[in-house]
């Protein structure tokens, strides 16, 4: 007989987690492949072409709006810390473009037969505690009853439109700054079969719920020429979408990269999510690497970040300022990680 007074694991209820159930990038690449047809209205700056956070309408010389969705299926068990995570990453799409959050909407599905109302309830609770914290409230949103647990929010922001930072402005000279340690992937895996510690544990909420908030700030600083924030498709696809985007070639020093210890010492016990090989299918082709890369580098590497780090290419006289404003906002891991080259795809080295 089951035993109804076991606590119920959300992690249990989905197939995926977090950012690592994103759809395979090739996929994704082929399904949105080809041109729409459609002609675009002119106060569209930003559209999905360019691959970077969020779509950009400018409403007038001074404003633009920044509009960006994002949820996902658990990837903790507490619901209340579910909430608050998804709700980070969604958000952190705005900061990402330079932008202010100013509200959100809920997106949720629920197995309603499967979870207690408290527990869903709770789920909301921490979203909705985040995006207060981000000054953008919960306006409302949309409900459905789904097979799996999901969360997540419509974020919208503003920005003067001359402070906009896509993904697609890093220059030839710059260098690389990382805001977050790499590793959530693995910790995430970790957890599904029980072999994280309650360190790696407490590292992990930690870094998921920190929000992006140097973000807003970056462009008034000078010398910042891009941004976007490393997600799903690991350190080396988003990476490769800001070369891509800007037709230039990053150079990546792999020893300064943040990582999480705990994570690295999981790797090479093999613990991985499915994501990070098909990540790694999706941009290889692109990445040049050492003679000693091996399969873990490939796993931490490519692993999927939830709620991961703003990564930002800024003129070299301009790093010291980013690194500061970076810890300013409790961001004290955030590192130069590499610099950017004229040619095309990565190196690392």
């Amino acid at each position: 007989m089951m035993d109804d007074t076991r606590p119920i694991r959300l992690s249990s209820l989905a197939h995926g987690g977090g950012c690592g159930c994103k759809l395979d990038p090739a996929v994704l690449s082929d399904i949105l492949g080809g041109p729409s047809g459609f002609p675009l209205p002119k106060e569209l700056i930003i559209d999905a072409s360019t691959r970077d956070d969020a779509a950009v309408w400018r409403i007038n010389d001074e404003t633009a709006l920044v509009a960006t969705t994002d949820f996902f299926t658990p990837i903790v068990d507490d619901p209340e810390v579910f909430g608050k995570i998804a709700a980070t990453n969604a958000l952190s799409d705005v900061y990402a473009m330079g932008a202010t959050p100013i509200f959100c909407l809920a997106l949720v599905g629920m197995p309603v037969g499967k979870l207690p109302p408290e527990m869903i309830r709770a789920i909301l609770a921490g979203g909705r505690s985040v995006a207060e914290a981000a000054g953008a409230p919960i306006a409302g949103g949309h409900s459905i009853d789904a097979a799996e647990p999901i969360y997540g929010l419509v974020a919208l922001g503003t920005v003067h439109p001359d402070r906009l930072l896509s993904n697609a402005g890093a220059k030839p000279g710059d260098v690389l700054i990382l805001g977050k340690p790499i590793g959530i992937g693995v910790f995430s895996a970790a957890l599904k079969q029980d072999r994280l510690s309650d360190e790696g544990y407490a590292a992990m909420v930690a870094s998921t719920t920190r929000l992006n908030t140097p973000g807003a700030g970056l462009a008034a600083l000078g010398g910042v020429h891009a941004a976007t924030d490393v997600t799903g498709f690991g350190l080396l696809g988003h990476l490769s979408e800001m070369c891509e985007g800007a037709g230039v070639r990053a150079v990546i020093d792999r020893v300064a990269v943040p990582v999480f210890e705990e994570a690295r010492t999981l790797a090479a016990d093999g613990v991985k999510t499915g994501a990070s090989g098909r990540n790694w299918a999706a941009v290889g082709g692109g990445v040049e690497t050492p003679a000693d890369w091996s399969a873990i580098d490939e796993v931490l590497w490519c692993d999927p970040q939830t709620s991961g780090g703003l990564l930002v290419s800024c003129a070299p006289d301009s790093a010291e300022a980013v690194l500061a404003h970076f810890r300013e906002h409790g961001h004290d891991d955030a590192a130069i990680v590499g610099r950017v080259e004229a040619g095309s795809g990565v190196t690392l080295i």
